[in-house]
């Protein structure tokens, strides 16, 4: 199963590859960005195995959270939110 998680950018590094810190409801982590060069600090990106593969808007992201943390065994467990 592919699953491609929102979060939000909270600060890009223009080093090759583009790469930047994602905020994942609180857990942040590095992200690489190299497929997302318009994506900037602010923007709301999908994020798969540690790739964001798209910009998103704030609502779809929030509607993307409130699904995934409808399935607590997903949220928690396997995403460690």
């Amino acid at each position: 199963m592919c699953l491609g998680i929102p979060g939000r950018i909270v600060r890009v590094d223009e080093e090759f590859p583009r790469t930047g810190i994602v905020d994942f409801d609180g857990l942040r982590r590095p992200v690489c960005l190299a497929y997302t060069p318009e994506a900037e600090v602010g923007d709301h990106v999908i994020v798969h195995v540690g790739f964001a593969i798209s910009v998103v808007d704030e609502t779809e992201a929030a509607r993307t959270l409130a699904v995934l943390r409808a399935m607590p065994d997903v949220f928690e467990t396997e995403l460690g939110l």
